[in-house]
């Protein structure tokens, strides 16, 4: 049943998709370089440019840029994961270092971390405000699937900015079109994460799209069936059809990832502390 829905859905989608026939693709080989700008409110492309890639459009999590970062010549040696849950994430950093100094924090009656049952890693319970380490005492803040979830997100990020250091990197992801899961508070665009990043005195470095924001609601309404899981680890729908809509017209990478992002259910970032947010 879930499989005919989605096979409509993509149907519907096509035929709405812009630029679908021949003659539309025709029409729009004189602006394939340009957005597609959204009707309600200021261009999109405008405000997120510096922070969209133009290397790729594929669908991320924030596992992406764990490996990223940890690849790289010098990784962080000092890691926090705030809002740890089930603490799994030190299996990721390890495999990259095992010898990784990796701490997971969160609240004592998070649902997640009431099951964790691994005890071969650091764990701290804190109060879901302040969390508990000197200033600048990580290399690196890790944060999957959290912002959401927490009361008052700027004052949550001034703590990932102040637990960082100087040129430190904050990682994860959050959500945007999910419908509520796990006490979640928000859902955040990522026009509004850039402006509250740099409210908390941190820049954006990227960001990228995740699963779609229809097949995130689709798996809600049907009661999170299985068969969804396999989407969160390859294209979801309505990104594979982006990714068609982006062939047929030409657009470079950056583009495609514009219109994911402005339709994704969850996107991932790479942001960083500047040495003059010590100021």
């Amino acid at each position: 049943m879930i499989t005919k829905v989605l096979r409509k859905l993509r149907r519907r989608v096509r035929a709405a998709r812009p630029f679908g026939d021949k003659e539309g693709i025709a029409k729009s080989t004189a602006i394939i370089d340009k957005p597609v700008a959204p009707a309600d409110g200021p261009n999109l492309w405008t405000m997120l440019e510096p922070y969209i890639p133009n290397d790729h459009a594929r669908q991320v999590n924030a596992r992406y840029y764990l490996d990223k970062v940890m690849s790289d010549p010098d990784p962080p040696r000092h890691v926090l994961d705030l809002g740890c849950g089930n603490g799994n994430s030190v299996d990721a950093f390890r495999s990259h270092d095992a010898s990784v100094d990796w701490v997971g924090v969160d609240i004592g009656d998070s649902q997640e971390a009431r099951a964790r049952r691994r005890n071969d890693a650091t764990f701290v319970t804190y109060d879901g405000t302040r969390v508990p380490f000197p200033d600048g005492t990580f290399d690196l803040v890790y944060s999957s699937q959290v912002l959401e979830h927490v009361p008052d997100p700027l004052l949550h990020l001034r703590e990932i900015a102040r637990v960082l250091r100087a040129g430190g990197m904050f990682i994860g992801s959050t959500s945007q079109l999910e419908p509520y899961h796990s006490m979640s508070y928000w859902n955040i665009t990522p026009f509004g994460f850039v402006e509250l990043v740099r409210a908390a005195g941190l820049q954006v470095l990227e960001l990228r799209p995740g699963i779609d924001g229809v097949t995130l609601t689709l798996r809600s309404y049907f009661g999170r069936p299985s068969g969804f899981d396999a989407w969160w680890n390859s294209e979801s729908p309505l990104n594979a059809e982006i990714d068609t809509w982006g062939r047929e017209t030409g657009r470079r990478p950056a583009l495609v990832n514009l219109r994911k992002l402005h339709m994704c259910g969850q996107f991932a970032f790479l942001v960083k502390r500047e040495a003059a947010a010590d100021a």
